[in-house]
């Protein structure tokens, strides 16, 4: 009954929320508090909430300090040279903007944490889409999937994990896995290119005078994120047409009306401290590669420091709180709401009973390939299971089934791993809100485009390392 009861609880809260009939945070905390009361546990709900808070709340704490550190660091220009760049690469073309989107997301995930990549991802590419009328859901989309690859390095969580469950060396699971890992970042690019391609068809391309122009016309310039007045007349387009192009949803006219590019020339701007701010980011980010302390506490230390050095008068940095608040609240908003979400889910023991189910629905004949099936397995469940639930409770289970057929611990450890493309979009992800808040997309639109696409990424993984016998 309990999994059953799961499997419905899941389906009922995407289907909600892919229609648009409920917004997320309703729907994760509603549906999970209706469905507890069904399991006849309802008396437990406040136990179970608050076991979900408290585990994600230092989550919640390190994305709201993060946002505010990456938004003041975007505010005083440190990421304008890198977002001028992608302009001159992309040539104002949607082919080149949505694989600069892949690449730049790829490059940035090399720090191993989801959140920064999103919002420095979001902050660069965000004016290009909003400007040029792209889809923000292929940003969104291609983001994700970008990072879902990167988020297999070893310091990224999921291969730690992994080597941590099963004991083994974190490297001799992934430095086997960079080939079909690679296959895997290798087909997001050329996915970002047919995409980039349907945009290109839908749409049509400006050359980069063009849009120089009218920026100079409409006093907007494209070199970050924003919010402000709105960017007036629609681009002239050298080529292309009406068509729809692709099945995601093209970026509302409405909102650019209150939409415009950083202004290169704000107030906020801090030149002269551009290489604090630069060193302050490159420790930052190496203290969390290190893990010198806990990442809420680094994040906390950064932005209080950002703050202090960029802003030291008080009206200042209040200004800048109060600028990204919105950001903040979504985001940290969404966090809690997931909890009463996992809470439930973990603390009824619906979780493990569906995982039960799976493993169990296995059958006898595909002993032998438990590698191919932890694979397959780890798609749903890793979706649908917050990492730490995976791969502490799921896969020491698969791979002690897969030695009682001779399949190494090994192999079971890689082959778990190539989920991560989906699961980077499940909404048990805290990151994935940093990523949709930040793009002003609804997460229904985005799952909804996504999941096929992050799908087939998984299952080119899988091939690969069946192709090279590393699965």
């Amino acid at each position: 009954m309990l999994t059953i009861l799961g499997f419905a609880m899941i389906a009922t809260f995407l289907v909600l929320i892919m229609l648009k009939k409920m917004s997320p945070i309703a729907a994760l905390v509603l549906i999970p508090a209706l469905f507890c009361v069904f399991v006849g546990k309802g008396a437990k709900l406040g136990d179970y909430v608050i076991d979900g808070v408290t585990s994600l709340a230092p989550t919640a704490a390190m994305l709201m300090f993060a946002i505010v550190y990456f938004g003041v660091m975007i505010d005083v220009g440190l990421f304008d040279p890198i977002v001028r760049g992608i302009l001159k690469f992309c040539k104002a073309d949607p082919v080149r903007i949505v694989v600069g989107t892949a690449l730049l997301a790829a490059i940035v995930s090399l720090d191993g944490d989801g959140s920064t990549t999103f919002m420095i991802t979001v902050s660069a590419m965000y004016p290009l889409y909003k400007r040029l009328k792209m889809s923000l859901v292929v940003m969104t989309g291609v983001a994700a999937m970008a990072n879902g690859v990167m988020n297999t390095l070893p310091w990224g969580g999921p291969t730690a994990r992994a080597a941590t469950a099963l004991k083994l060396d974190a490297s001799d699971i992934f430095v086997p896995m960079i080939p079909a890992l690679a296959m895997g970042l290798v087909f997001v690019i050329a996915l970002s290119y047919v995409l980039g391609r349907r945009e290109r068809k839908r749409l049509g391309v400006l050359t980069l005078d063009e849009v120089l122009v009218e920026e100079k016309e409409t006093e907007t310039v494209l070199v970050g994120a924003g919010s402000g007045s709105g960017s007036g007349k629609d681009a002239k387009r050298t080529t292309g047409g009406s068509g729809s192009g692709t099945d995601a949803p093209a970026a509302d006219d409405d909102e650019d009306e209150g939409f415009q590019g950083l202004d290169p020339h704000r107030a906020t701007l801090r030149p002269k401290l551009y290489w604090f701010n630069a060193l302050l980011t490159v420790v930052l980010l190496t203290a969390m590669i290190m893990e010198w302390l806990p990442i809420p506490v680094l994040f906390l230390l950064g932005a209080a420091t950002a703050l202090t050095v960029n802003f030291p008068h008080m009206p200042d940095q209040k200004a800048r709180l109060g600028a990204h608040a919105e950001n903040v609240l979504n985001v940290s908003g969404m966090v809690f709401a997931a909890a009463v979400f996992t809470g439930v889910l973990q603390g009824t023991g619906m979780v493990d009973h569906m995982a039960k189910w799976l493993v169990d629905n296995v059958p006898d004949g595909m002993g032998p390939h438990m590698a191919f099936v932890t694979g397959i397995l780890s798609i749903p469940l890793t979706y649908f299971m917050s990492n730490d639930g995976f791969y502490f409770g799921i896969l020491p289970v698969l791979a002690e089934a897969g030695q009682a057929h001779g399949v190494s611990s090994l192999e079971i450890a890689r082959a778990s791993l190539i989920a991560q493309p989906l699961h980077m979009s499940s909404p048990l992800v805290p990151a994935v809100y940093v990523l949709v808040g930040m793009a002003k997309v609804e997460f229904g639109d985005h799952t909804r485009f996504v999941v096929k696409w992050a799908l087939l990424t998984s299952l080119v993984i899988l091939g690969a390392g069946i192709l090279f016998g590393i699965i």
